[in-house]
């Protein structure tokens, strides 16, 4: 009948005690009926043997409910574990993720700081260029006419040398070096063929005769207009105009 039943291991345990009790208590009436004080040796050994035989004696379904209690403990605390490292992992990993961030935001402003000291750079060489641009050119002898080089002497003198090839490009395409150069379908004239021609009076009322005038104001127009002469020829190649 036990096996059966789903008891537990306190109360079969239980159960062998009490059937060693009463075994012990019916030899003691028993003892005493017979007149004997003391109860039988045999009695006592043999409920000892009962004990012994109910506490081993398992049956089979409640010992694989006792495994399975094991395994889910042991199972409970595997779970435990795993979840503490995979915590602890992630934990890690934000840390981890949290360094690169302050090292990528770190570096990005750094970058940022150089780039706007460069474009500060680049802006400062930029307003000494167009001041070097708007030099007084009274120094410059006049002559009744100019030959192409003395024309192109007169240019070096007065465009900065990294800028000096942009402006030549420009003017060989406009008028071959020619400061009498004339448009007559559009009123462009000059070196720069400034449109119309008299533009240039705003750099001198010479503009018509003196080359120096006229490569006085185109170099103020592409500084202003497109921020260096080699800005001008960039636009110029794009578009064969400026």
């Amino acid at each position: 009948m036990l096996e059966g039943m789903h008891v537990s291991r306190i109360s079969v345990r239980g159960f062998a005690v009490a059937s060693a009790t009463a075994v012990t208590t019916v030899g003691a009436v028993v003892g005493v009926a017979s007149g004997s004080t003391q109860p039988s040796n045999d009695m006592e050994a043999t409920a000892a043997s009962g004990e012994g035989t109910l506490l081993a004696d398992i049956p089979a379904g409640q010992q694989a409910e006792v495994q399975t209690a094991s395994l889910a403990q042991q199972a409970d605390a595997q779970a435990v574990a795993a979840d503490a490292a995979a915590q602890k992992s992630a934990e890690e990993s934000a840390r981890k993720k949290a360094a690169e961030d302050a090292v990528a935001k770190k570096e990005a402003a750094e970058q940022k700081l150089a780039e706007e000291k460069a474009a500060k750079e680049r802006e400062a060489e930029l307003k000494a260029s167009r001041s070097e641009a708007r030099a007084d050119i009274s120094d410059i002898a006049q002559q009744s006419s100019y030959s192409i080089a003395e024309t192109q002497a007169i240019a070096r003198q007065m465009v900065p040398a990294d800028q000096f090839q942009c402006f030549s490009n420009i003017v060989d395409h406009e008028s071959s070096w020619n400061y009498r150069a004339s448009n007559p379908s559009s009123g462009a004239y000059g070196l720069v063929q400034a449109l119309p021609g008299s533009k240039m009076a705003s750099a001198g009322s010479d503009w018509q005769t003196n080359p120096a005038t006229q490569i006085k104001w185109g170099l103020n127009y592409m500084n202003d207009r497109y921020g260096s002469p080699c800005g001008a020829w960039d636009f110029w190649q794009a578009n064969n105009w400026y």
